[in-house]
């Protein structure tokens, strides 16, 4: 017996020599702890001009999100909580920004974010309107002072965008492409560097310019002519991708501010990974990891913002205050919306 572990021992002494060795002949070689005898570690000091606790602000919606199935209050509002679970997925939390709360509350509310996202829906007109133009304008106004605040235009939020940035209610045309999916066709000689793609590995940018790997479920859109036609936009904004719609018709996907970390998608970078209403969403391993960078993307974006809110303020506000509404029996649509009937916060 003792001779086996005398033997045992020596062939632990031998390896330790081995790697040892090993280690001298390559500075490059990697060990794993148990191979070098060392069992610590040493954590990295985190960087003070980064925010690591980012909060996203999510703008509501008219309405339940499921057609007044879920609720008969035409005063209510409501998130996707597809847009929720984006934010979250890249390091985030919510606050929710009720678009028709007091005005005073709402912007109290944009003091505790360190970005926010206009959702996808129909509202276009009225006071919906004029609430995504205030935090909009708001938005460039914090980027100006010196803030670093990202704002995600999403399908109806980046057909709003264009419009505030236009001045031109008549800028959107039809299109078909309301239910399918599609690849991102990058424009010649793009430049990806500080946009959601940089971090892209190169297969996957391969990947989604070829294949059917984003939701498109819209009406609306804007040909790339009339996008560059409109002085206001393409001095504002810089063309990243474009799609073709189920008529051959091309219009703007991604844009991509030249002076501001604002990026507009005429394509649903949550639905991947959060929705499961429409078979023509696709739910493959590459098609989830575009809607993970470009989360992370996001939230890498906020996490530079130098917005400090004071913490009571922010747990009294967060989405984790409200519940979720199951509403994927139906078949279509949302599988879960957050429903607003009433403001609810402690200022």
């Amino acid at each position: 017996m003792w001779s086996c572990i005398y033997l045992s021992m020596l062939l632990f002494a031998w390896k330790d020599i081995s790697v040892a060795a090993k280690a001298a002949d390559s500075s490059d070689s990697i060990f794993l702890p148990s191979q070098t005898g060392s069992r610590s570690s040493v954590c990295s000091a985190q960087d003070p001009n980064l925010n690591y606790r980012p909060v996203i602000g999510i703008l509501s919606h008219p309405g339940d999100g499921a057609s007044g199935r879920l609720t008969n209050d035409t005063s209510s509002t409501y998130i996707a909580a597809s847009y929720v679970k984006f934010a979250e997925a890249g390091g985030a939390r919510v606050i929710p920004l009720i678009y028709n709360e007091p005005e005073e509350l709402l912007f109290q509310k944009l003091e505790l974010v360190n970005g926010v996202i206009f959702t996808g829906g129909w509202a276009k007109k009225y006071e919906y309107f004029e609430t995504v133009k205030k935090i909009f304008n708001k938005a460039l106004e914090r980027n100006d002072a010196g803030e670093h605040f990202p704002v995600y235009g999403i399908c109806l939020g980046f057909e709003l965008m264009s419009i505030i940035i236009s001045q031109n209610r008549d800028i959107l045309e039809r299109f078909d492409a309301e239910d399918n999916a599609s690849s991102l066709q990058f424009v010649d000689n793009v430049n990806l560097e500080g946009t959601l793609f940089q971090r892209f590995p190169p297969p996957l940018l391969k990947k989604v310019s070829s294949d059917c790997l984003v939701m498109q479920k819209h009406k609306y859109g804007i040909t790339p002519a009339n996008f560059q036609g409109n002085p206001a936009l393409s001095s504002f904004f810089e063309i990243l991708t474009t799609c073709i719609d189920e008529n051959s018709k091309t219009y703007v996907s991604t844009v991509k501010a030249k002076r501001y970390p604002i990026t507009g998608f005429q394509w649903h970078p949550e639905k991947n990974a959060f929705e499961w209403g429409s078979s023509a969403i696709p739910h493959s391993e590459d098609a989830i990891q575009v809607t993970q960078h470009a989360a992370n993307y996001l939230v890498s974006e906020a996490r530079k913002s130098l917005n400090r809110a004071p913490p009571k303020k922010v747990l009294s506000n967060l989405i984790y205050n409200y519940k979720p509404t199951y509403c994927g029996y139906a078949g279509r649509g949302y599988d879960e919306v957050y429903i607003f009937t009433q403001p609810r916060s402690r200022f």
